[in-house]
């Protein structure tokens, strides 16, 4: 057995494990990664990279067979699968030299192909290496969860591990799941010529502030994409292009593949946490506002810390910890700043509270904020003015925005901005756009907001009144 002494020791190196590595190495820790599988993770191999990749394709698509309004002839929009499956093959692969064992080795770090699993404290056996660690990170990310539904053990199914592989056109997808991976494959499956049902236990984008989510879903069934709400799935039966999914209320539906988009799990089976007195949860690790685990020299973070499962929220979770492990200064993770988008068309965006949490939260304090993009200049002129924003607002300081819409995603950046550094609404209205932009939506929002104290204001009216009076 080869017994190696460290530093910090990473275990997994995706998003979250990379960025603590890279950082913790090029201050002067000596680090070594371990990585049973792929490089980069989920959100390089299976996530974020490969479905926008995908839903890529399904945009081209949908903008040659939509191409009328702008005065171009439509045109058909025909999709080789194998070859939009090619595309994102080659996306991945571009991007992949980033988080590529090279050039972390690059960075003097000793990256070890192998799984780890806890021996004591502070010890991980990898393979034939036993590593011991001052400080340990576990940033083993999540997996596709596969419930026990009947039927479903012995039917042909994929995951967002699966699907990107899968060479073959689906005649018709059924989607068991309803959230952001969900809709997202369904409406870039839609676009690429496939019939689409999504079967969702509750409500579809049920995460999502209702008002907005619903401008997606009425998006999505006017492209064609069948979208049935509590629909709890009962039993799966068939074969290879003939599968039936049997909702718990009798409805039966029928296709030739099948998705399964029902959530994430923490991938904690090969970790044997109880040798290192780490204490797990129902969602992962349990963990405190340091993300320290129950063992005070081993940090979880990413989505096996059991909190929100986005690929940005691990690399702040990298930061969070090279403060406190590195540096020994206190550190803690938040949550209020952290924005998440689902990329549909219209996407849909969130950071902060929902107007619901807001107005729990605060009450009577509480003012919201709306403007639509049919009052944007460009959103017009790209025939892009479904959607709106609104922003929840407390004595003059945005505590949430959602926005669904084109571009929602990038818009939401500002937002987040505002809220991590405890910005003010006036601080976004001295903001000057430039126009025309999509972008100026935020800066009306703003605007908005003051409208109403300036232009409907007895007393404003008074003193302008008084000034252009008596003002030599």
């Amino acid at each position: 057995m080869n017994r190696i002494k460290t530093d910090v020791l990473i275990i997994g190196a995706g998003s979250g494990g990379l960025s603590v590595a890279a950082g913790a190495a090029q201050m002067g820790a000596d680090v070594v990664l371990l990585e049973g599988h792929k490089m980069g993770g989920d959100c390089l191999n299976y996530g974020c990279v490969p479905s926008k990749a995908l839903i890529a394709t399904g945009k081209a698509a949908y903008g040659q067979q939509h191409a009328v309004q702008y005065g171009v002839a439509d045109a058909a929009g025909a999709v080789d699968y194998a070859a939009a499956k090619d595309h994102v093959a080659d996306v991945i692969a571009q991007i992949a030299p980033v988080d590529s064992q090279e050039r972390f080795e690059g960075f003097g770090i000793n990256v070890i192909r192998e799984y780890g699993r806890f021996i004591s404290e502070n010890e991980v056996q990898a393979g034939d290496k036993v590593i011991t660690a001052r400080r340990i990170v576990i940033a083993t990310g999540s997996s596709p969860l596969v419930p026990p539904i009947p039927g479903l053990a012995s039917v042909p199914y994929e995951t967002n591990e699966t699907l990107f592989e899968l060479r073959e056109k689906p005649e018709h997808l059924l989607i068991i799941g309803g959230g952001p991976i969900g809709m997202e494959m369904a409406q870039a499956h839609i676009r690429m010529g496939c019939r689409v049902t999504v079967i969702e236990g509750a409500k579809a984008l049920g995460k999502d502030d209702p008002e907005l989510a619903q401008v997606v879903l009425d998006a999505l069934r006017g492209e064609g994409v069948v979208i049935e709400e509590d629909a709890l799935a009962a039993e799966i039966r068939g074969t290879a292009g003939a599968i039936e999914v049997e909702a718990k209320d009798g409805r039966l539906f029928k296709g030739s593949h099948l998705l399964m988009a029902v959530g994430r799990k923490a991938n904690t089976d090969k970790l044997d946490l109880g040798k290192a007195g780490i204490e797990p949860t129902r969602s992962g690790i349990k963990v405190d506002d340091g993300l320290r685990t129950t063992n005070r020299r081993v940090y979880a973070i990413g989505d096996v810390a059991g909190g929100l499962q986005f690929t940005h929220v691990a690399g702040y979770h990298a930061g969070v910890i090279i403060r406190s492990m590195l540096f020994g200064l206190p550190s803690k993770a938040k949550t209020a700043h952290i924005p998440w988008a689902t990329y549909t068309d219209p996407e849909l965006s969130q950071v902060g509270l929902t107007e619901a949490q807001a107005q729990a939260q605060h009450g009577s304090k509480l003012e919201v904020i709306r403007f639509h993009y049919t009052h944007n200049d460009r959103a017009i002129a790209e025939r892009k003015t479904n959607g709106f924003i609104k922003v929840m607002v407390v004595k003059g300081r945005p505590v949430g925005a959602s926005i669904v819409g084109y571009q929602a995603g990038e818009l939401i950046n500002l937002w987040a901005l505002a809220l991590a550094n405890g910005m003010k609404m006036s601080q976004i209205a001295a903001m000057v756009a430039p126009y025309p932009t999509i972008g100026e939506i935020n800066k009306r929002a703003a605007g908005a907001y003051f409208s109403p104290r300036l232009f409907e204001s007895d007393t404003i009216k008074r003193v302008v009144g008084f000034v252009q009076r008596y003002l030599p």
